[in-house]
């Protein structure tokens, strides 16, 4: 319990930091999805001219799940190097310092995502039953980004150059997830081979609630949920071997 309190306090200390830094604050945390989207957009929609005209709401739905995504496991996979300074200095367990990531990020969606919700009420998009499916989806996200972030981070102390592969990583993973296209458009058997990733199969349950208003195939959650376990056992596998150890590799 100690250490739970102390994750949620160190996260809320870095988040008044941050709004303090930056002259508009916390609005930079809407501001940038929106960037992203409208560079997108521009891009896909009306220089490519993809993706008919729900395609501003189709690709929000990608890029708002997928920056909570991406942005955790890039800075929580630096977290326990940036924080080499306090580990040298005294001995905290290490799956502390991702989980402040995660519990960060996890913060600035929970502001992003009902902007999201009320963005496509106003357009037209009526809520249905289906969107109470939101929360099975939710979940698994957080279960996927909280185990990918530990385990990367537990990682890149001991592979440093893993640091460069997980930012080119990520880039190529967001033109593999279908952020920018509907995975049902494929052929059967390249669209299988998509779902093996668990982040195209939650974007796509997103998009099956919030756009279509149909309820998620919930074993596709649960593959999600069933490759989160595996990295969660993983990283706390690693974690174990390496709490006491790691201080000598920084």
């Amino acid at each position: 319990m100690h250490h739970i309190e102390l994750i949620f306090v160190k996260a809320w200390a870095e988040i008044k930091s941050e709004v303090s830094r930056a002259y508009i604050g916390f609005v930079w945390w809407f501001l940038e999805p929106l960037l992203y989207m409208g560079a997108f957009y521009l891009l896909f929609g009306i220089g490519l001219r993809q993706g008919g005209d729900n395609f501003l709401y189709f690709l929000l739905c990608g890029l708002v799940p997928w920056k909570w995504f991406s942005s955790t496991l890039n800075s929580g996979s630096r977290s326990i190097v940036a924080n080499a300074g306090l580990i040298n200095q005294v001995y905290l367990p290490k799956y502390i310092f991702p989980l402040i990531v995660v519990v960060i990020n996890t913060f600035k969606f929970t502001l992003v995502f009902p902007v999201l919700l009320l963005l496509l009420v106003a357009s037209g998009f009526e809520p249905s039953a289906s969107w109470w499916a939101l929360v099975a989806i939710l979940i698994s996200q957080l279960l996927l980004v909280t185990s990918g972030t530990c385990l990367l981070s537990c990682l890149v102390p001991y592979l440093p150059d893993l640091r460069y592969v997980i930012d080119n990583g990520l880039l190529l993973l967001m033109f593999l997830s279908g952020v920018f296209f509907s995975i049902d458009s494929l052929a059967p058997e390249i669209r299988n081979i998509f779902l093996l990733n668990p982040i195209a199969i939650l974007l796509e349950c997103y998009r099956e609630v919030l756009i279509e208003g149909k309820t998620p195939n919930y074993l596709d959650l649960a593959y999600v949920i069933f490759i989160s376990v595996l990295i969660g056992i993983s990283a706390l596998f690693i974690f174990g071997r390496i709490d006491r150890k790691v201080i000598k590799e920084l």
